[in-house]
């Protein structure tokens, strides 16, 4: 295959593929399957296609096209054809009297009800994120597995579940009205959040960041603003866009990672902290702040600071303490604690350190032995320092963090 036809099947997997599916579970009245299926036949047989027409101008349309034609057909070859075919005529838009043979640019879009049914409280809520990612992020079984920490069978299993749940309680593919939205907004914030995340430090592999799971996230975060102003959905969409704002310094030229009090803070995006900013500043107006607020304020404070020396840590930690009630967990206590270094010294921030991996919370967490690392090492506990980094390079799985913690491991040797 040539390699601009192959460059463009894996650009556009990459960067289409939850838009694929969401319009197609829409076509063909949400089934789940049927529509995962056909999307990856589909682009199977763009592989052949492509190399022998060319590239088409709007390769999203000729995915969704050539899916929706295999749909069509699979659902004729079933022996009941008449019973299996008209509900989803009823239900969705696939339409097998017309033909369209071009589509637009513009192909409706159908993510967030995606996430929204996804987010059905009738679904359990950590087969929710797994379906949402599954489908929206395209990723596979055992990465979603390994971001919840269970086996990829467990994973598989809650999957099929979430999805039977779908069709057989018959839960809508839309938008709920606003009325409804409330009892399913937690859940949705959060899928956009991890979405965002594996997008900005992606869990696994060669690079530091996947921008178009960033951007996706980011997008969505928009839509569900317009829909529903909640304090809550301004402050995740204001940390996202903070978070975005830093992307063009968190790596070298080369790929390479590059700590926060280490970047280039002329290369932050000026235009997003703004806008990130005001969206924090009106979300705090709106009752008392809630988590996602909360580490959006945390996160303006550094975009504030025109160094890293005059980063406001004394703000920081109040604020990790508003959040740790908020919203108690290991990993607020880790990103307090090292706050807690950079405004009383290494020692206190080791000592908290210490005693969240004294209790186990977070021995499977590679950031954690990470920051237990650092602090050694500012402190000369150069073997302690050492054996740390190690740790954790045993535990990450992306490339330009393990290429760090061997270089730091390595200078400690010497």
């Amino acid at each position: 295959m040539p390699l601009d036809v192959a460059n463009a099947i894996e650009e556009v997997y990459r960067s289409e593929w939850g838009r694929v599916v969401a319009t197609l579970i829409g076509m063909v009245g949400g089934d789940f399957d049927l529509a995962e299926e056909c999307a990856q036949e589909a682009f199977a047989a763009a592989v052949t296609q492509w190399e022998k027409d060319g590239v088409p101008e709007y390769p999203r349309a000729w995915i969704i096209s050539t899916a929706r034609h295999k749909a069509i057909d699979r659902i004729r070859r079933k022996s009941r054809f008449e019973e299996e075919l008209e509900p989803r005529l009823e239900q969705g838009s696939l339409d097998v009297a017309t033909q369209p043979e071009v589509y637009s640019a513009e192909i409706p879009d159908d993510r967030l009800r995606l996430i929204f049914t996804c987010c059905h409280p009738a679904i359990a809520q950590d087969a929710q994120i797994a379906l949402t990612l599954r489908n929206l992020c395209g990723l596979e079984t055992d990465e979603i597995a390994r971001a919840f920490l269970v086996p990829t069978t467990t994973m598989a299993q809650r999957l099929v579940r979430a999805k039977n749940k779908i069709r057989e309680a018959r839960i809508p593919y839309a938008v709920p009205e606003t009325s409804e939205m409330a009892e399913r907004l937690d859940a949705v914030l959060h899928v956009i959040y991890l979405v965002f995340n594996e997008g900005y430090s992606a869990s696994s592999g060669g690079s530091l960041t996947r921008a178009d799971l960033s951007a996706e996230a980011i997008r969505l975060g928009r839509l569900l603003v317009e829909l529903l102003p909640d304090r809550e959905a301004l402050g995740l969409l204001a940390l996202m866009l903070l978070h975005e704002s830093r992307r063009a310094a968190r790596t070298s030229s080369d790929g390479e990672l590059v700590l926060l009090d280490d970047q280039d803070r002329r290369l932050w995006n000026r235009a997003q902290i703004a806008e990130g900013t005001a969206l924090v500043e009106r979300a705090l107006t709106l009752r008392r702040p809630g988590p996602y607020t909360l580490q959006a304020a945390i996160s303006a404070v550094h975009a504030s600071s025109p160094v890293a020396a005059a980063t406001d840590w004394r703000q920081i930690v109040a604020l990790y303490d508003l959040l740790a009630q908020a919203v108690p967990s290991p990993v607020v206590e880790l990103n307090r604690a090292v706050a807690v270094a950079m405004r009383d010294g290494a020692a206190a921030g080791l000592a908290l350190v210490d005693a969240i991996l004294a209790r186990g919370d977070l021995d499977e967490y590679h950031l954690a032995h990470s920051a237990r690392a650092e602090l050694c090492r500012r402190l000369g506990r150069r073997d302690e320092a050492r054996k740390s980094y190690a740790r954790a390079l045993a535990l990450t799985r992306q490339d330009p963090e393990r290429r760090f913690l061997q270089k730091r491991i390595d200078e400690l040797k010497s």
